[in-house]
C-alpha cells in the first residue's frame, strides 16, 4: 500500500503551539479523520511512539487521515505539562481544527496509555458541547493517570485494547474502571502482551484492522 502523503505543521493554539503531523493515505476519501495522542510526555512520551504509529498506519489502512500531534513541552510544541487537562483542551482544539479543514468527515479519537485517557476525556468533552465523535480507539489507557473529574462519558462507538500482561497499567484496574462505565467499550484482551507491546506490534496492528473495518 502506498505511504501516507506527510504534513507536518506548527500550529497556534491560544498563545502557544503546537506541532502536529498530517497524514493522508491514498485510499482517503474525505469520511473518517482520527486525532492521535500519545503516552505520557514526562516518560519519553511523544508521536512518534510505535504504538501511536501502529495505530495511525492501522488508520491509514482503512483510509482514515490522521493527525498525531506532540503535547505540551515535546518536541515543537511550546508550554509546559498540565497533568492531561491542558492535553485534553488541546486534543479538542486540535479536533475542531482537523474538521473545519474536513467538512463533513466524521470525527474518531485514539490514544494509548496517557493518550488513551485524554482522548477518552476529550470524547466526552466534545460530545457535551455538541461535537460528534464517531470512534473512539484506546489502547492500554492509563486508568488513575488522571483526575476525569465531571468529565461527561464517551457515549461513542469504542474499542479498547488491551495487553494483559501489562506491567504499568494493570488490567484488572481497567476492567474494573469500564464495569463503572454506563456506556463500555468494547475490550479486545491480548494474552501475552505487556504495555509497550514488545514483540506484538502486528498482531496490534492487525487487531485493530479486524476491530475497526
Amino acid at each position: 500500500m502506498p505511504a501516507a502523503e506527510k504534513t507536518r505543521l506548527l500550529l497556534d493554539i491560544s498563545d502557544r503551539k503546537a506541532e502536529v503531523l498530517i497524514e493522508k493515505p491514498a485510499a482517503f476519501d474525505g469520511a473518517r479523520i482520527a486525532v492521535l495522542c500519545h503516552p505520557h510526555p514526562l516518560y519519553e512520551g511523544s508521536m512518534d511512539n510505535k504504538v501511536v504509529h501502529t495505530m495511525a498506519r492501522a488508520l491509514h489502512d482503512l483510509g482514515v487521515l490522521t493527525l498525531r500531534f506532540n503535547f505540551r513541552g515535546v518536541g515543537q510544541s511550546t508550554g509546559e505539562h498540565d497533568e492531561g487537562h491542558g492535553e485534553t483542551d488541546d486534543c479538542m482544539v486540535l479536533s475542531e481544527w482537523l474538521l473545519d479543514q474536513h467538512a463533513g468527515a466524521e470525527l474518531w479519537l485514539g490514544g494509548f496509555s496517557f493518550g488513551g485517557m485524554v482522548a477518552t476525556l476529550a470524547a466526552g468533552r466534545l460530545k457535551a458541547a455538541g461535537v460528534s465523535v464517531g470512534q473512539l480507539v484506546t489502547i492500554a489507557p492509563a486508568v488513575g493517570f488522571i483526575e476525569s473529574g465531571e468529565t461527561p462519558e464517551p457515549d461513542v462507538d469504542w474499542l479498547l485494547v488491551q495487553g494483559a500482561e501489562d506491567e504499568i497499567v494493570a488490567p484488572q484496574a481497567v476492567l474494573d474502571w469500564v464495569d463503572t462505565l454506563s456506556a463500555p467499550p468494547k475490550v479486545v484482551m491480548l494474552e501475552g502482551t505487556g504495555h509497550f507491546f514488545h514483540g506484538q506490534i502486528v498482531t496490534l496492528k492487525e487487531t485493530l484492522i479486524t476491530e475497526l473495518r
